[in-house]
């Protein structure tokens, strides 16, 4: 099973209270023969137990590892709402295995991530229907570095009116940071020309020669990176 990778987390723990900023994420995917048959019964079920702070918001990931997968994202809630929640029912779990997961193959994962406002240039509710999410894992001992490098990051995204909502890996596997790119305008902002390069860019926020500097930083404290493009399903997500 694939190391299981979710939108969205990092806050200061301190202080946070009942702030709702964390999600639990879960990757599903479908028999290749089933897919009608599954999203029927996954949105029946996201109706019938999925609402308030349980909602779902669901996505196919179209490019990737896991490619032709769906994402569920639920909440955002409170660590104190996760943690008193309990069984979700005997009709809840019925309702899945029995009518849900019937049409699922054994692969995907879940966890949890943290919404880490002071990285983000987007509030975590103002979302969008198309989404790139970059995959970002620390070195051992790396973590503060990366953080460095995604504050710096934060600049660029401002001055090119970038929606970019930035989570933390939460006791969910490996140390990650997902940096969640909400294209506001569709696949259109990906396009040569839409805006300029990355390079030039990071070189007007932070100086001649910076963009240098980033790579070597990057190099330094990162083990691996990846990204993908998920496109959100209203039809199977909570209305």
């Amino acid at each position: 099973m694939k190391r299981l990778f979710f939108l969205f987390l990092l806050v200061p723990v301190l202080g946070m209270g009942q702030t709702k900023n964390v999600l639990n994420v879960t990757r599903v995917f479908a028999k290749p023969d089933k897919v009608l048959e599954f999203e029927k019964a996954l949105a029946a079920h996201v109706q019938k137990y999925h609402k308030g702070d349980w909602a779902w918001r669901v996505f196919d990931i179209q490019t990737g590892p896991d490619a032709n997968g769906y994402m569920i994202a639920e909440g955002p809630t409170t660590w104190d709402a996760f943690d008193g929640r309990g069984n979700l029912g005997t009709e809840h779990n019925n309702d899945w295995n029995k009518n849900v997961a019937i049409y699922t193959v054994d692969r995907g994962g879940a966890g949890y991530v943290q919404f880490v406002d002071s990285l983000s240039t987007v509030q975590l509710t103002d979302y969008s229907d198309k989404i790139v999410i970059s995959h970002v894992f620390p070195k051992p001992g790396m973590i503060k570095g990366v953080i460095e490098l995604q504050t710096k990051m934060k600049k660029v995204w401002q001055a090119g009116n970038e929606s970019v909502a930035v989570y933390q890996a939460v006791t969910s596997g490996a140390p990650e940071f997902l940096s969640v790119t909400r294209l506001k305008n569709g696949l259109k902002e990906m396009a040569d020309g839409y805006r300029k390069p990355m390079p030039e860019r990071y070189n007007m926020a932070h100086g001649a020669g910076a963009w240098d500097m980033y790579l070597a930083d990057f190099a330094k404290c990162v083990d691996n990176r990846w990204s993908e493009l998920l496109s959100f399903r209203a039809d199977l997500s909570t209305k």
